[in-house]
């Protein structure tokens, strides 16, 4: 009779540990980022029409959001899919774990499908295929196969009905690149854009420890007896300087990745 009593009482206890053991990390979400690149500005809004917890980005920074490179928001493999009366040309990626990320309305692959993908590697590029209005990524996380509120970095972004009102900056694909320069001269402008025309954001007073996430060409500028259109996108000021006023010999920046 003991012994039958601990028999059902070892069960108990086994089938107890076996209620209790979650598999919390294979849950575990990655740590997503913006899917698109490292230093650009976009913004974003959500129609209530989307049968999933979408949001729909477009660029804010000044650049031209059709042909922008879409990156990998995080690694996994990547399935190319196309739906021309609806998502257009697409990609989902899955990360393992029952995550996976949709990107549509592509307007060309740049991967291979089944290909194995990193974060911040580029998975086609930003336009209007399908069921599109014009050219923007759609943005979807899923878990288990059901749309999850979009987190960026750990955090959980906002749903507005239009866009302008939030806005997003990358940091996806920006790795050990960009650094650290000074800048020389005073009274230096920082404009949103790599424009003459564009607007003022901040000034540099003087020289300044600067960290330069990436750079582009835009405006041909002459000063100080130098001629350049290289620009540089400042992390911390969040906007642009000519790369005239950063202390480096050379007119493109090294090591530095372009926006």
């Amino acid at each position: 009779m003991l012994k039958r009593i601990l028999s059902v009482l070892a069960s108990l206890l086994v089938g107890a540990a076996t209620l209790v053991a979650v598999p919390t990390e294979a849950q575990a979400a990655p740590n997503f980022k913006a899917p698109y690149p490292c230093g650009q500005r976009w913004t974003y809004s959500h129609h209530s029409a989307e049968v999933r917890r979408a949001l729909d980005f477009v660029r804010a920074d000044g650049g031209v959001t059709n042909g922008t490179p879409v990156l990998a928001s995080a690694a996994g493999v990547a399935t190319r899919y196309s739906q021309p009366s609806g998502a257009g040309n697409y990609i989902a990626i899955d990360h393992g774990g029952g995550w996976k990320t949709y990107y549509f309305h592509l307007g060309v692959f740049s991967v291979a499908s089944g290909a194995y993908v990193a974060q911040g590697q580029q998975i086609g590029t930003t336009g209007s295929t399908g069921n599109s209005s014009g050219p923007h990524i759609h943005y979807e996380q899923l878990y288990n196969g059901v749309g999850q509120n979009i987190v960026i970095n750990g955090s959980g972004l906002a749903y507005p009905g239009s866009y302008n009102q939030y806005f997003l900056t990358s940091d996806n694909g920006c790795g050990g690149s960009g650094g650290s320069f000074m800048t020389w001269g005073s009274g230096i402008r920082i404009r949103s854009d790599a424009r003459l025309s564009a607007p003022v954001v901040g000034t540099l007073a003087g020289p300044t420890q600067v960290w330069v996430v990436c750079q582009k060409q835009g405006d041909t500028v002459t000063a100080e007896g130098y001629t350049n259109n290289w620009w540089s996108k400042l992390r911390d000021q969040n906007g642009f300087i000519t790369n005239i006023y950063i202390d480096h010999p050379a007119a493109q920046l090294p090591g530095v990745p372009i926006c």
